[in-house]
């Protein structure tokens, strides 16, 4: 860690994709429209780093070849990558996807947020806590994480 608490003080940061247009048959709310990777991506490109003035699709967190829906299904996956293998954030960022994709998906989901293999120290750990129901509802209880998340998600809900 740095004197100001960072740990990667200079994040390597990459090109944002365009957005994508949306269509008049996607804006009719009366024409069924499946889900796919590029909209959870859209939800996710957005969502703040909580250590970096970067959204998590400039620091490469997220990727939309790292997302999985098979709407069918009713399941969404999503894969992250920190931006060190030893990143304290990676938690709350895997939180703050987790929320965000909880509270734009329809009820009928099931969302799963891991870290992508191999990428951070305490993937294990981290995607154990993220999987359990009851530690994401017991941090969201906690008021200054939940500030800090609903910081982190506020652009990527608008």
């Amino acid at each position: 860690m740095t004197s100001k608490g960072i740990e990667n003080v200079n994040p390597q940061r990459f090109v944002k994709q365009t957005k994508r247009e949306v269509t008049i048959e996607e804006k009719d709310e009366s024409v069924k429209d499946p889900i796919d990777e590029r909209e959870i991506f859209d939800l996710l490109r957005d969502i703040s780093d909580p250590e970096h003035p970067m959204s998590l699709e400039e620091l490469n967190v997220v990727q939309i070849t790292n997302i999985e829906v098979d709407d069918h299904e009713n399941s969404v996956k999503v894969f992250y990558t920190p931006t060190i293998p030893h990143c304290s954030m990676a938690t709350l960022i895997g939180l703050s996807i987790k929320v965000c994709l909880l509270r734009s998906l329809p009820p009928r989901f099931k969302v799963e947020v891991n870290i992508s293999p191999g990428s951070h120290a305490s993937e294990e750990a981290v995607n154990k806590q993220l999987a359990d129901k009851e530690r994401v509802s017991a941090a969201l209880e906690n008021s200054n994480l939940l500030e800090v998340v609903n910081q982190c998600i506020v652009k990527s809900l608008e």
